[in-house]
């Protein structure tokens, strides 16, 4: 091909607040998401491992079984 075909973004017909997205915004949404979704994903099975650490192995990583046990506990949705 001799040119550079571009690519048009159509405005979609969701509407958030009475404004219409455009493709490129839902996927950006949807990404972010997606990474918010991983990070707390990261996050649990971090969680998760403390459980099973015994106390020299929290000792060297400088936490109490108290502490790790708080972490562990967390909400969903903390951070």
């Amino acid at each position: 091909m001799d040119t550079i075909e571009t690519i048009h973004i159509e405005e979609c017909t969701l509407a958030d607040a009475g404004r219409p997205r455009t493709y490129a915004q839902i996927s950006q949404l949807a990404r972010r998401l997606l990474d918010a979704f991983a990070l707390w994903m990261q996050k649990r099975e971090s969680r998760w491992t403390l459980r099973y650490l015994t106390d020299n192995e929290l000792r060297d990583i400088g936490l109490t079984r108290g502490e790790a046990v708080d972490e562990v506990n967390k909400s969903f949705f903390w951070d």
